[in-house]
């Protein structure tokens, strides 16, 4: 590519109007709003439950490893 094409900011690469239609309608940027949560209710739910499930964990697990660290410093 040369130093025109780039400074556009053409995402084709300056392929022209055929190129540009293909990248915006068959390989652009995927469209992500809401995949992470899913299309119904209960995947939302779901997905919400997980992540509080796996927040809590964590939490339990650095508490874990907190109180372990006092213990050993009591120790000495």
């Amino acid at each position: 590519m040369s130093g025109d094409e780039q400074a556009t900011g053409d995402p084709t690469g300056g392929g022209g109007r055929i190129m540009g239609w293909v990248f915006r309608h068959l390989a652009g940027p995927s469209q992500v709003q809401g995949a992470v949560q899913g299309g119904s209710r209960h995947a939302r739910d779901a997905w919400k439950q997980d992540l509080e499930r796996r927040k809590q964990w964590s939490r339990e697990q650095r508490e874990r490893k907190r109180a372990e660290r006092e213990a050993r410093r009591a120790e000495q």
